[in-house]
């Protein structure tokens, strides 16, 4: 076997886009009461249409009727997005968010296109339920980021990736399938979408942004 050239290599994540996956400690019971607190605001209200191809999406006023259950999941995410949050100078800054919340439902053939949430620092998702897609990838419904160098890393040679975590998204996109009871929190500048449900459940989730 030749010897290698070198004695050391470090590859460093330069440039890297933070994406943060975390489970609740009282999902089972959150998710218990604000199912069906959802369900029912659904029947009240008609909602928006921003991002989602069918489905509903309640407006911005999740904590003016979401209870105690809605607003324990909003402080979840506050806390996470500070933990993730430096200064350039490395102090700890302990932002005060400015958070705008809505709730969504997906069922059989919904989905929401690709978009961001320009005028916030984070955005995140939590699962209330993931409708069985949660562990049936058939089901499809898969939380979706593309590369924010856009095609850029794959205009050359298509074929070839970096030798690296992740490497093999370059130019392309990343798939997370969401759980019950997880959270994903990440840049409110990523571009980001939801592939269509192929189940014949109800699909419930919670997203917000978080300003300064």
């Amino acid at each position: 076997m030749a010897a290698q050239p070198f004695t050391r290599v470090d590859v460093k994540a330069t440039f890297a886009t933070p994406f943060a996956v975390c489970r609740l400690a009282a999902a089972e019971a959150l998710n218990a009461a604000l199912r069906p607190r959802i369900l029912e605001r659904e029947k009240q209200a008609s909602g928006n249409v921003i991002s989602n191809v069918g489905g509903w999406q309640s407006e911005d006023d999740f904590l003016d009727w979401s209870g105690a259950e809605g607003a324990q999941v909003i402080e979840a995410g506050k806390a996470l997005a500070s933990r993730l949050t430096a200064a350039r100078d490395g102090r700890s800054p302990k932002p005060a968010w400015r958070v705008h919340a809505w709730a969504n439902i997906n069922r059989a053939g919904q989905w929401n296109d690709g978009h961001a949430h320009p005028g916030n620092f984070w955005s995140a998702c939590y699962y209330v339920d993931d409708a069985g897609a949660g562990d049936d990838p058939a089901l499809g419904g898969e939380f979706e980021i593309q590369d924010p160098r856009g095609l850029a890393p794959a205009m050359y040679a298509p074929g070839l990736v970096f030798d690296m975590p992740d490497g093999g998204a370059a130019g392309a996109a990343m798939l997370f399938r969401p759980r019950a009871g997880e959270m994903f929190l990440f840049p409110s500048w990523l571009n980001h979408s939801v592939r269509p449900y192929r189940g014949s459940g109800t699909r419930i989730s919670i997203a917000f942004n978080m300003a300064i």
